[in-house]
């Protein structure tokens, strides 16, 4: 049988969230059709793209996701670099190069990178005994922030210690988990740089925006971050371009920043859509999705222009108990009180603080969108209308998987 040309080319993500579930959306606007690695078909992405491959990230189908791509990118971090480096060793275009995507997977490689290039971060330290801590704590004070270098997001792998806790060392040292141990930041807020870099080496940043965390996970975008100085906003886009360029990153990275007394200090990165990028959906005139999907191909990368004064995204976030009010029912009511409000939502089960959507609402009066963007993320997890909303407020964490 011969096979069909094709005029488009093909991408490959690893992992079937929400992530490429959105970027399979963006690339039917350019033609193409998303090709997915995923371990189960009831996972977002699977739900809506007909090009999947089922597996996990082991080296075989890793493999049988890059036959005929002509790029591999990533939903997630999670994907063994000696895997990576085999599909590179392929000939197979992986993006990021595993080189750059380590600092995204190590975060004690990212800490000592960004410090060679004399960039701001945390005093930190690699923890390998349990009075290490300690020890680090008499030199910065308490309290400090114990983190896992690999693996955890939305709060997990996180310890915030008020003061010395061996028995909580040794468990995870005695379990295998690399630790690194930071000084607590004094922050005002959370920031987030959001930039993407084409293999040819085109660079384009969106406005920096303010990330508002609960208990680690975030729970509102700020669009462009409220009160930031022009010369702040243009440090911090400064930051990630630098990073991405230095690390010859290719795709999108996202810097997360705690903006300080002394000035900003980086938090996080992440090397793919990101959840500080939903707001590009619509309140961009490039996605975050579109803008990923060019740059990993190499396209001339599109303008970052927002398409209103203001925008706030605000996440769908499973409600302690499951309302009986079906999610169909919850968007009509929504749609009827607040008929300008953009829903996303992932195709996934409600449980507790699971992330199941967002919403984005776009406007000039910051007060009015960030209200609607509470009340109808609010609503459609609870189906139930809290006009006594209240800000929340902001917590040092790892930063946001999606």
């Amino acid at each position: 049988m011969e096979t069909p040309s094709r005029d488009f080319p093909v991408v490959g993500m690893v992992g079937g969230g929400q992530l490429a579930r959105m970027t399979h959306q963006a690339a039917i606007g350019l033609g193409q059709s998303l090709r997915v690695l995923a371990v189960s078909p009831d996972e977002p992405a699977p739900l809506v793209t007909p090009d999947v491959v089922a597996g996990g990230p082991d080296l075989a189908s890793l493999r049988a996701l890059a036959v005929g791509c002509d790029a591999v990118t990533f939903d997630h971090e999670g994907v063994p670099q000696e895997h990576l480096r085999a599909l590179v060793a392929d000939g197979v275009a992986v993006r990021p190069h595993p080189d750059a995507l380590l600092h995204a997977q190590d975060k004690l490689v990212m800490r000592r990178r960004l410090a060679e290039m004399g960039l701001p971060v945390p005093a930190f330290a690699e923890i390998t005994a349990p009075d290490q801590v300690a020890d680090f704590a008499a030199e910065h004070g308490w309290p400090v922030v114990l983190k896992a270098a690999r693996g955890g997001y939305d709060g997990r792998g996180v310890w915030f210690l008020r003061a010395a806790d061996p028995e909580l060392v040794r468990e995870l040292l005695d379990a295998g988990t690399p630790l690194l141990v930071e000084e607590a930041v004094e922050m005002f807020r959370e920031l987030a740089a959001q930039v993407a870099r084409s293999p040819f080496g085109q660079a384009a940043a969106w406005p920096v925006v303010e990330t508002v965390q609960e208990e680690g996970q975030c729970v509102e975008v700020l669009a462009p971050a409220p009160g930031l100085s022009e010369e702040r906003a243009l440090e911090a886009q400064g930051i990630a371009l630098r990073i991405a360029h230095e690390l010859d990153v290719t795709g999108l990275l996202a810097v997360e920043l705690f903006e300080t007394a002394d000035g900003l200090v980086i938090n996080e990165l992440a090397m793919r859509p990101h959840n500080s990028g939903h707001w590009t959906i619509e309140g961009a005139r490039t996605s975050q999705f579109e803008q990923h999907l060019r740059a990993v191909l190499d396209y001339p990368l599109g303008t970052t222009t927002m398409t209103a004064p203001v925008v706030v995204m605000a996440n769908v976030l499973g409600a302690e108990k499951t309302p009986e009010m079906t999610v169909d029912e919850r968007i009509h009511h929504l749609f009827a009180r607040f008929p300008q409000v953009k829903v996303h939502l992932y195709g996934k089960g409600e449980r507790p603080l699971r992330k199941v959507g967002h919403v984005n609402v776009l406007g000039s009066d910051l007060g009015e969108v960030r209200r609607t963007a509470v009340l109808a993320a609010h609503w459609l997890a609870t189906a139930e209308w809290e006009d006594g909303w209240s800000v929340h407020t902001g917590t040092q964490g790892l930063g946001d998987r999606a």
